[in-house]
């Protein structure tokens, strides 16, 4: 099974000519922190509200991609939600290239050293279950402009994904605006995500307010 953030990393890789959809770096390292953080809630290592994460189990996961920041948790005692979404992205860029280094070792891309691009080698790829999976982009693509009734962890995806801004990389203007009562209807399908994407915000809100110049 492929984690959150590996599929984020996806989600972003252009198919025509090997590079990423251009994101904010600070955008893209808090869509990996929010997807590692899912993660480990799914793995029921811990607990989020809409302000809140708690410890639940600090036994390791044995994966490289959630122990990191599963340690990191234990070692402090701040439970603030928004807080462990800032904190995980510092580590951000390693998230990245781990989450890179996985997929190349699973086979589903390749690295081309001289062109500093990866390119798929797999269309479809290991589920939770065995079976294949079809390719992340397609997947979120149809719970946009369908009714169908979503997976969990499409819909945690598509909550990240639409907090952090990605998904208006991957679909027209026009596409968006078409698909945003559907976006609103999935987003409250899901109380991880939604606690997510709203610890999310508010660091961005908080960055903007930070960044814009004091009135006197």
């Amino acid at each position: 099974m492929l984690r959150f953030a590996e599929e984020i990393v996806l989600l972003l890789l252009d198919d025509e000519d090997g590079s990423f959809a251009h994101v904010p770096r600070l955008a893209l390292n808090y869509a990996l922190a929010g997807g590692v953080l899912m993660d480990l809630a799914m793995e029921n290592r811990i607990d989020t509200d809409v302000e809140n994460l708690a410890l639940i189990d600090g036994t390791p996961t044995g994966d490289s991609l959630l122990d990191p920041t599963l340690a990191d948790i234990q070692t402090v005692e701040e439970r603030n939600l928004s807080f462990w979404v800032e904190r995980t992205a510092h580590n951000g860029d390693a998230i990245r290239e781990e989450a890179l280094s996985r997929l190349v070792s699973a086979g589903i891309l390749e690295e081309r050293d001289e062109r500093f691009l990866w390119v798929f080698k797999a269309r479809r790829y290991p589920s939770v279950h065995g079976e294949e999976e079809r390719e992340v982009k397609l997947r979120i693509m149809e719970v946009l402009f369908s009714d169908d009734i979503p997976d969990p962890r499409d819909v945690m995806l598509i909550c990240l994904a639409e907090a952090c801004g990605i998904l208006a990389r991957l679909v027209t203007r026009e596409e968006l605006e078409r698909a945003s009562a559907r976006i609103e209807q999935v987003r409250k399908l899901d109380l991880i995500g939604q606690a997510m994407s709203q610890a999310i915000t508010d660091i961005e809100l908080s960055v903007i307010a930070l960044a814009q110049p004091h009135l006197y």
